[in-house]
């Protein structure tokens, strides 16, 4: 059982930054990969972000690419998204999750635990 617990959301202005945490209980959630995932009402919940295991690959959806940054410490038991240069439309509730697999998926369907969630919300 991974129990998922994430911060560090809040309202920001446009182009600010924001760095999310989340906090896993369990023991193989270092050996899995994990994922960032948003939703706003709606809509459905969309991929944002993915690390595998080891930390050593990761991926981006394209709205995001080349301002979210995803990265873990295992020894924390920890996950992270750096978002810079936020926009509004990254207005959204975040979602941590950890996948049933060692390597990065990008649909939601890989993944069996999923936090509570952290609300972003970005000014115009």
């Amino acid at each position: 059982q991974v129990q998922l617990v994430e911060s560090g959301g809040g309202l920001v202005p446009t182009g600010g930054s924001l760095r999310l945490s989340c906090a896993a209980s369990g023991r193989t959630f270092s050996t899995k990969a994990a994922g960032w995932f948003r939703q706003v009402p709606g809509k459905e919940r969309e991929f944002v972000a993915a690390i595998n295991w080891t930390g050593g690959t990761t991926s981006y959806a394209d709205s995001v690419k080349g301002r979210f940054t995803i990265s873990r410490d295992n020894t924390k038991n920890t996950v992270y998204l750096q978002m810079n240069s936020l926009k509004p439309e990254d207005t959204a509730v975040y979602y941590c999750a950890s996948s049933n697999f060692i390597d990065i998926k990008i649909e939601a369907q890989g993944y069996r635990y999923w936090g509570q969630g952290t609300q972003v919300t970005v000014s115009s």
